[in-house]
Parts: structure tokens; sequence; C-alpha cells
């Protein structure tokens, strides 16, 4: 195991060496050659929750003119269904498991290599502003970063946004990582542009359509609608400084919404994220791609736009090739993980374009979603219906215990993943064919499965803190040493 972790850190030292000589060597291309680069992440969004993905009931005029005057891209899907690995993974271009930082709030440690250093080495300025969730190391990669602090500063998260936009330096191609709060709970947290009623909402059919569904339904897509106001704010911005054409936005979110069976699952709801790339000079007006990609895709594609070397530790592929041919063949297949999130869990999921697999390792516990859902009313209302039996038993899944160790389902006859297909006799060479992917995928990324757990940080059922069942989490290296794999 030592000697795994000590290659990878001689190969990335070795790989950011040559990227500092190439770069003394050769001369940089200009600020105009070169496209200015905005990230956009949102927080807890489903990725058909706005008027571009056919929800029409969420006021998000700006992204929809976004997608429209862009390219859309209909199978993008994130490395992990939490917060902080996903943003961990965005930013170095790996999957969780190889970040160091795959479970919630372990901070990026400063061995890894940032899309964000890599691009300030090329010559671009890069600042981050809004929600952070990625360690204090990772800001010393950045030119400038302005964190902002839930319920302290403000609650949207994007008031930093155009500050930092009005402050870069005219001189240089810029990068800027800006994520918001929205549509992170608690909901109902100061002012909205577009308030939304129960007749806007398209429930799912695995909650239950009562008055308090539906109103926190409404409530969440208007933290979508003010998460819009600010993304067109920037295209607005980027028009009056005259850079709008050389600059590319790419709009995505950290995982699904913040509902029991949505974030932190491995559902489509939890990993599948809404992807509008924009970019007027580079990319065709109004253009649709099908290709399945991934978010560990955005670091190389940044490093290929910059001219910069793209680091051997990016795991992901440049999606510059589809910017120019949308309907070209790119992946045939996108992993995620599910790693600790204030509950325990561990587990895989495979998605091709018609099929998801997904292996539950930890699958005696129940799918307990993460806890600012369970410390909320909509969860006590699903609790007493639960136990009341008013439930479907779509809509109780996250009681269930235990699960299937394995799931499949058809995407095409079944969007919302209710019916599991991996005991179906018609379906087990589609079965296995998954399994084997993920098992292949398992080796060549040196994943593992600890064999200790880590403690909840929280009540399963009510929500409430229990210090008293919580101890240190083990460290990476601990959990390398007791998997028994190295």
């Amino acid at each position: 195991m030592f000697s795994f972790i000590n290659n990878i850190r001689i190969k990335t030292a070795a790989q950011s060496l040559l990227t500092l000589c190439i770069l003394l060597l050769v001369p940089h291309a200009s600020a105009e050659q070169r496209p200015n680069i905005i990230l956009i992440v949102a927080d807890d969004l489903n990725w058909d929750d706005l008027g571009a993905y056919g929800n029409t009931g969420v006021n998000t005029p700006n992204l929809d003119k976004l997608a429209k005057n862009g390219m859309r891209f209909d199978n993008a899907y994130l490395t992990a269904s939490s917060c902080s690995p996903s943003r961990a993974s965005m930013i170095t271009g790996r999957y969780p498991h190889n970040t160091d930082a795959e479970q919630l709030h372990w901070p990026l440690p400063k061995e890894q290599i940032t899309v964000s250093q890599t691009l300030h080495d090329a010559g671009y300025w890069t600042a981050a502003a809004g929600k952070w969730h990625l360690g204090e190391d990772t800001k010393q990669r950045f030119d400038v970063v302005r964190e902002s602090k839930y319920g302290i500063d403000e609650p949207s998260g994007s008031a930093q946004w155009l500050p930092l936009l009005n402050m870069r330096p005219k001189e240089k191609p810029f990068f800027l990582w800006l994520a918001s709060w929205d549509s992170h709970r608690p909901f109902y947290q100061g002012k909205y542009p577009h308030k939304h009623t129960q007749e806007d909402v398209r429930l799912p059919p695995y909650y239950p359509a009562t008055e308090l569904y539906m109103n926190d339904f409404a409530a969440y897509y208007d933290e979508i609608s003010r998460l819009d106001e600010y993304v067109g704010k920037v295209v607005s911005t980027l028009e009056t400084q005259g850079v709008a054409g050389n600059t590319l936005i790419i709009f995505v979110a950290d995982n699904g919404r913040p509902f029991a069976r949505d974030k932190t699952t491995l559902y489509d709801s939890g990993v599948k994220t809404p992807f509008i790339a924009h970019w007027p000079d580079g990319i065709a007006k109004g253009s649709v791609s099908d290709s399945l990609i991934s978010s560990i895709d955005l670091a190389p594609t940044f490093t290929a736009l910059a001219n910069a070397v793209t680091p051997a530790s990016f795991e992901g592929r440049s999606l510059v090739s589809l910017f120019k041919n949308p309907s070209a063949p790119f992946r045939d297949f996108a992993i995620s993980e599910r790693n600790w999130h204030d509950f325990e869990d561990h587990g895989r999921s495979v998605r091709t374009k018609q099929y998801r697999y997904i292996r539950n390792n930890y699958f005696d516990l129940p799918a307990t979603p993460s806890a600012d859902t369970v410390y909320h009313k909509t969860w006590w209302e699903l609790t007493r219906l639960f136990e009341q039996g008013a439930l479907t038993q779509q809509q109780s899944r996250p009681f269930l215990a235990p699960r299937p160790k394995e799931e499949l389902y058809d995407l095409e006859s079944d969007p919302y993943e209710l019916t599991n297909l991996a005991r179906n006799n018609q379906y087990q060479a589609i079965l296995q064919q998954h399994s084997d992917i993920l098992d292949n995928w398992i080796e060549e990324t040196n994943d593992f499965i600890p064999s200790f757990r880590t403690l909840d940080d929280f009540d399963r059922k009510t929500g409430a803190y229990a210090p008293n069942r919580k101890r240190p989490r083990p460290s990476k290296m601990e959990m390398y040493q007791a998997s028994g794999r190295y």
C-alpha cells in the first residue's frame, strides 16, 4: 500500500515538474486565443429540475437561455452523490476514493493536484467564491478565494460572484469556481425572485403527495430560481465586460435534490447532473449531446482548452471533441460512489446508456439520507406514514433493511428506477455485464471496502446529533491498512 501511494506521488510530482518546464520553454498563447473558464456548481440540485431539462414548473429563464444558446448534455453523471467528495473529484479530475477526500467533510490533501493550480501555472488568474467545502490547503491553489459561510454571510452563497468577476486582472485569461448554497436546506432563507406554488410542483412517485411535501418542493424550486438569477447576473457582467464570446461557462450540480431518495443515493436522482456548456466562440448554439460523460472529465477539459499539460493524475477525458461533434461516442459507462455522509454507507454504481447497476456493500443498513434531510419535518412525516403502513413499497425504501445486494434498472422503461431487475432471469446477462464492468473498474482504480465502519453522526430515525456514538473517523491510511487490499 505504501509503495502504491508513493508511486502516485512520485508520478504526480514528476508530471508537475514536466508541466513547469514546458511552460517555461513554450510561450503562452494570448488571452484572446485561450478561453476564460467559469465553472458554476449548484448545491443539491436535481438534473431535471430546470426548464431546460423539461420541468417547466421551475422558473429558470437564465439557465434555460444558457442552454438554448449553448450545449445541453443529457447524460452527465457525477462520481459521488455527496457534496464535498463530488467537488473534490471535479477539482482533481479523480474518482473520490483516489482524492483521499471521499468521505463528507474530509479536506482535500495538499498532495492532490488540482485543475486550479494547473491553470494558474499555465498563466490563468484563478479564483473561487461561494460555498467552499474543499479544505484550507486547497485555497492555496487559487489566487483569490472568497468563501461564503452559510447563514452568516448571506443565504444564497453567490453574493461574491460578481465582485470577483469585476476584480479580475484584464491582461490574463481567468478561471472562476463559483459555488452556490442554493438549493441546500434549510429553505425559506432570504429573498427569492420567484415564488412557486403547489401547482408548479412535479412530484416523483416515490414521495407521498401530502400538503407538506408539495409545499416543501415549491420552496426548493424557489431556491433554484434564486440560483438562476445569479447565473443571469454573471452572463450580463461578462457581456458588459466584452468577454462573453470567449468565455466558457459550465453549469453543474454537486448531487441530487435534498430529499430522502435523491441526495446521497446512487440513483439518477442522486448522481445524474444538469450539465450546460455555453461558449459563443466555441460551441454551436442550441446543440444537444446525448453522449455519456462524467464529472471527472471537467478538469482535463479545462487544461486542454488552456493549452496546459494535463497532469497524469487526472482520470477523466477532455470533452473538447464533443463541443465540436455533440453526437460522437465518448464513454461506455460512468461510475459513481457512495461513501460515509453523516451516516455510514458504502456502494458503487455503473451507469450505461440504458441501465443502472448498483452494488450495496453495506446492504444490512437502511438507505438513510443525509442529516439535513433527516432533521427536517418532511422526514418526520415520511417516518410517521411508514409506521402507519401508509407508504408504497417505493416510498418506503429509505427505511428498509436489509436492502438488495444488487440492483439493476432499465432507465428507458423505468426512468424513476422503481423496478429492480437484478433477480429477473431475463436480465442475468445484463446484470453480469455490469457487474464485470464494476469489478474491472475496482481493480483499475485500486478501490476497496474498509474492514471496519465509521459510526453515524446522527440518529437515523430522528436526526438528533449523537455525540456519544461518535469516535474519531479513521484516517485514509488506517482504512487502506484495514481493508487488506494492500
